[in-house]
């Protein structure tokens, strides 16, 4: 359980929800920046960010660079928290992974979450249009990276921060970058998918394709903001989750 407890994070158990709300982070990010989320959510769920290698307390550890191989560990790692309903959100990267683990637990487990929150990310059978990144010499990296605006200027101008972070960042888009989508029957779950009006890497086009993914419901949201809408829209996004959560079924 030690192992588990690494991965799913719980910075306010409640062990009387009845829902968990797994959040996957962006590219680079950590379980941390789900924490505010801890403000906005009723007490009917409780909200379980994971923890990837190489960040957070983490941060020593080899991150994964195969985004297959990290989708076999977390559907280990996150199976015993799977003892009551649950729903998955994730950002970017993050999005992607919940995608593949889904699709995991589904076909392995036959288990699936009660809903399915995908945001700021192109459906997973579309190609990426963009050459990779991942193997850029470092200032060209860090150039890519700054233009995507989602790091902090204060953390890209901190030379010993960003050795910090460069490890876990390259990794991540590595592993979204050699992602290869195999076809598979769609999921059994609705698909609730979120955009920023103002994303210039994901389009409206590109997030409406997600509906293929899915045998239930769908829909479409889209946010004033950037790739980083999630930020600076939180109270919205949650807002619009927590109504779609609260009109499920638990069972």
């Amino acid at each position: 359980m030690s192992e588990t407890k690494l991965w799913v994070t719980c910075p306010k158990p409640n062990p009387n929800a009845k829902l968990r709300l797994f959040c996957f982070s962006y590219a680079g990010g950590s379980a941390w920046v789900f924490r505010p989320w801890l403000n906005h959510l009723p007490s009917f769920i409780e909200l379980c960010p994971l923890e990837l290698p190489g960040r957070g307390k983490r941060w020593t550890e080899k991150p994964f660079t195969n985004l297959d191989s990290l989708v076999q560990t977390l559907g280990t790692a996150i199976l015993p928290y799977l003892n009551r309903p649950f729903a998955f959100f994730g950002h970017s990267m993050g999005a992607m992974i919940s995608f593949e683990l889904t699709r995991l637990l589904s076909q392995k487990y036959e288990i699936e979450p009660v809903h399915l929150f995908v945001s700021g990310c192109r459906a997973p059978q579309l190609r990426d249009p963009n050459p990779p990144i991942y193997n850029l010499p470092e200032p060209e990296f860090i150039a890519e990276i700054r233009r995507l605006n989602g790091t902090p200027d204060a953390v890209l101008e901190n030379a010993e921060l960003m050795e910090l972070v460069l490890p876990a960042l390259r990794a991540d888009f590595e592993m979204l970058e050699t992602y290869k989508y195999t076809e598979a029957s769609s999921l059994n779950c609705p698909i609730a998918v979120f955009g920023g009006l103002q994303d210039t890497e994901v389009t409206t086009e590109d997030l409406q394709a997600w509906q293929v993914q899915t045998n239930r419901a769908f829909s479409l949201q889209m946010f004033e903001g950037d790739h980083f809408f999630i930020e600076s829209m939180r109270s919205f996004l949650l807002t619009s989750m927590i109504i779609k959560l609260s009109n499920q079924s638990f069972g």
